[in-house]
């Protein structure tokens, strides 16, 4: 149980501070994360990488000479905002481009991706790594679905130990894949881990059983079985990985004996010693190991076993000297932390701040308009959060209702932040920056990224007519299916988008009036949701769930048609 905290919505700003705070010559705080407390060399690559927080020493950790540039640091278990992997990334970069390297969860790869869209239009060269190791979360011939657990450290090093010795983008990025390829990671719960503030496990294992496969965040497991033994439990680990063997591997291999939290330090050297007895009887080498809590799960009692297989160039970037606060490796000369005060923030660049053109009259206005809608918005879901919840909760969660008011709220509170002088664009990307980084997960980076979107089309508008709104409303569309891949037939909330944005076009086409074309457009959405509750979910949480949620719409598809139906009554030519 997690028991030091005083609010525990602001635990992981809290801690981040702390943490800075503990390591003041090797890291500085930033927002959205941590950096190194010196800028790296004009000219060197940064590696990013990033995740839920709850995981220490991955992420911020990891931050230091000879490993990552900076951190992005998300609320407990959620990925970060897209805002903030773009504010840490230009707190780091140095002028060489950009590496983001982090596990392939939904909601990083969607809220990472657009911080590297938006990164690649202020033009820097941005490339993204993503850490797939874990064996039990998807076969072999599907490996580029895996999710990344203790392996992320294999990638880190060598990405970090790459970029520290000069190397160029290009060579970062092949290494850093190369050493991907190269390793695998098996784990095992025992029990649950308990969020701050809460006073039960997020998951629970069933007594005396452990769960062979288990996520760090409590995703499902393999398979549930009976407490083995040290040597039994070694092997259960270890066999599957041998199995793996990449092709062309030699037989040496750095090796991570990992506990997730509450697994102690003895209970990890008994568990190394018969995993290297293991490798050992298969003429395996064990190369510079590690063992010890490298990526935890808050207290989660559980432990993981990572290969990673070297080759001559592995094997010298692993080795490579790195001075962070959780991984030290040789000596650094000039490490931070030695012998240097931290140098003083940079002064912003011009890439720090997107630069813009004033906004026009109609984009002023449709700023002014935006935020009242927002409001709007904001009210319809707050009336139904209990409901949605209870929606949700059928084949997911139940946290619909609330990330969606949390989201909202945030937006709203943005929205008023932001300048009279600013227009729609600047106005609906903060909304969406800020309901991205509250709201988490998958849900707020499509929420966030299609509000941009529909900011940017509505901003290149002459009028805010039926056929500029149906316009945006296409575009915003566009960008959330291309940034969640969801289509029609789902059970997502694009089953109520795409007919919302097509009533809509086949309206303004015909020259209707856009206070009419919205209430149209609305009612067309509602059925639409409704409908998906004949639909088999073949995206998001509720695909494991897939039969309960048969005969109950989807969560999202209706929070979606509350929305535009309460936005519709206030549309001009409406109010």
């Amino acid at each position: 149980m997690t028991r030091i905290f005083d609010d525990p919505d602001a635990f992981v700003d809290d801690a981040l501070e702390g943490f800075a705070l503990a390591h003041p010559r090797v890291v500085r705080r930033v927002d959205g994360g941590v950096v190194r407390a010196r800028p790296l060399p004009a000219g060197r690559v940064a590696l990013v990488v990033g995740g839920g927080s709850g995981h220490y020493p991955a992420f911020a950790g990891l931050v230091g000479e000879g490993m990552a540039a900076g951190a992005v640091c998300g609320n407990i278990f959620s990925s970060p905002s897209a805002g903030q992997a773009t504010r840490v990334a230009l707190a780091a970069e140095a002028g060489g481009g950009i590496l983001f390297s982090y596990g392939n969860y939904a909601g990083d790869v969607l809220h990472f991706g657009e911080a590297e869209r938006r990164l690649r239009e202020r033009g820097l060269d941005v490339r993204t790594v993503l850490v797939t190791d874990d064996i039990a979360s998807a076969p072999a011939a599907e490996a580029e679905r895996r999710r990344g657990i203790a392996g992320d450290l294999c990638v880190f090093r060598v990405a970090g130990a790459s970029a520290e010795r000069g190397d160029d983008l290009d060579e970062v990025e092949r290494l850093a894949r190369h050493a991907n390829d190269r390793t695998r990671s098996h784990g095992v719960a025992f029990a649950g881990c308990t969020l701050p503030g809460a006073d039960k496990p997020l998951f629970t294992v069933p007594a005396g059983m452990m769960s062979i496969g288990l996520g760090i965040h409590g995703e499902p497991g393999v398979r549930d079985v009976p407490m083995q033994r040290a040597r039994e439990l070694a092997a259960t680990l270890t066999a599957p990985l041998l199995d793996e063997r990449p092709a062309g591997a030699g037989s040496r291999v750095s090796v991570i004996v990992n506990g997730l939290g509450t697994v102690k330090y003895e209970e990890l050297f008994v568990l190394f010693r018969h995993v290297a007895a293991l490798l050992d009887a298969e003429g395996i080498e064990i190369v510079e190991p590690e063992c010890g809590e490298l990526v935890t799960s808050l207290d989660m009692a559980g432990v993981s076993v990572t290969l990673l297989w070297l080759d001559d160039e592995l094997e010298e970037l692993w080795a490579a000297p790195a001075a962070a606060p959780a991984f030290r490796k040789g000596s650094v000369s000039d490490a931070p932390d030695v012998d240097a005060e931290p140098e003083a923030d940079r002064a912003p660049d011009e890439l720090t701040v997107a630069s813009r053109a004033p906004a026009s009259t109609v984009s002023l206005a449709a700023a002014a308009h935006a935020r009242r809608l927002l409001e709007v918005a904001g009210s319809a879901i707050a009336a139904r959060v209990d409901e949605l919840g209870d929606l949700d909760a059928i084949a997911g969660d139940g946290d619909h209702g609330i990330g969606m008011n949390r989201g909202l709220e945030a937006a709203i509170s943005a929205a008023r932040d932001t300048d009279e002088d600013a227009g729609v664009d600047a106005l609906l990307e903060a909304a969406g920056d800020a309901w991205s980084e509250l709201a988490g997960g998958t849900s707020g980076a499509l929420w966030g990224g299609a509000i941009a979107e529909l900011g940017r089309a509505l901003s290149r508008a002459d009028a805010i007519d039926a056929s500029a709104t149906a316009e945006a409303v296409n575009a915003a569309t566009a960008r959330l299916q291309e940034m969640g891949g969801a289509v029609v037939g789902d059970k997502t909330m694009v089953d109520a988008i795409v007919p919302f944005a097509e009533a809509l076009s086949a309206s303004a086409a015909q020259g209707v009036p856009l206070a009419d074309a919205a209430a149209e457009a609305a009612v067309r959405a509602q059925e639409a949701a409704t409908a998906t509750a004949g639909f088999e979910p073949r995206k998001g949480r509720a695909r494991p769930l897939a039969e309960r949620s048969i005969g109950h719409p989807d969560p999202g598809a209706v929070s979606f048609a509350i929305i535009v139906s309460a936005l519709s009554e206030r549309t001009p030519g409406k109010e």
